[in-house]
């Protein structure tokens, strides 16, 4: 079964499914989004929907009203297409250790979820997720996606593999290979049994083979839908895989059994 372990919700759906199928996908695993740059007709729409895109990495938005639509649009795809999507539940970051547990039930357990996150953090606040990985632990070990890409920088990085190091039975998926510290982010991850890697956006096929040598049962196919295509990355994998139990387990054996798919 081929799985795209990450992408983020397109409008309308039948679009998604089209690009799913082009690329043999079976199944996609949806995140939230308040950002829909597939929409986006002109370089001015683009712009806006690229703008509020970086704001929201740089976590500068917090916005309850867009989290809400969002959410809705995400369990409104899955609704329809049941057989093609599973979701990741996306949680409020800096609620304190009840809130979030609270959260956790009634949003993540309640909708179905499979996991948390995107989280997307500025620079130095991986330790605010501390109240999510004890959410993950009381409610079965819930794997944990976590963006790496720019802003963070390797502290970041860094501080996010000691997390995983101290929940050790918590999954952590270390989201778009660690970005420009993609070397650095692949040596940390092979010591951490709990690490997994995404290779969605990743700078150069170099990081995407490396990763698949090191860690070929932890390395996790995906697109990043719509910004990333599901049929290029699917073909890179392939590419530059080195054998077919790694080209299997990259593309979606790792992250089914890491689901109990």
């Amino acid at each position: 079964m081929i799985i795209d372990s990450h992408s983020h919700v397109m409008l309308p759906v039948e679009k998604q499914i089209e690009l799913m199928n082009e690329a043999g996908i079976d199944k996609t695993i949806l995140f939230y989004t308040s950002i829909h740059p597939e929409r986006a007709t002109d370089f001015q729409s683009y712009e806006k929907e690229m703008r509020k895109l970086f704001k929201i990495l740089g976590g500068h938005v917090n916005d309850a009203k867009g989290r809400e639509k969002g959410i809705e649009e995400q369990l409104q795809s899955i609704r329809l297409y049941p057989d093609r999507f599973l979701g990741f539940g996306s949680v409020p970051n800096g609620l304190n250790d009840e809130k979030t547990a609270e959260w956790v039930e009634k949003q993540v357990i309640g909708n179905g979820f499979k996991g948390l996150g995107e989280f997307t953090l500025a620079p130095g606040q991986i330790n605010t997720l501390e109240p999510v990985f004890k959410s993950s632990c009381e409610f079965g070990y819930l794997p944990i996606w976590v963006h790496t890409l720019h802003p963070l920088g390797l502290s970041d990085i860094k501080e996010l593999a000691e997390l995983a190091k101290k929940y050790a039975k918590v999954p952590v998926i270390f989201g778009h290979l660690g970005g420009l510290n993609w070397l650095d982010t692949i040596k940390i991850t092979k010591e951490i049994s709990n690490a997994y890697l995404d290779v969605s956006a990743f700078y150069t096929t170099v990081a995407l083979s490396l990763a698949m040598l090191e860690l070929p049962e932890r390395t996790l196919f995906s697109s990043d839908s719509p910004y990333g295509d599901p049929l290029l990355v699917r073909m890179a994998v392939e590419r530059h895989s080195n054998d077919p139990y790694t080209r299997k387990c990259v593309l979606g054996d790792n992250i089914a059994k890491l689901l109990n798919l």
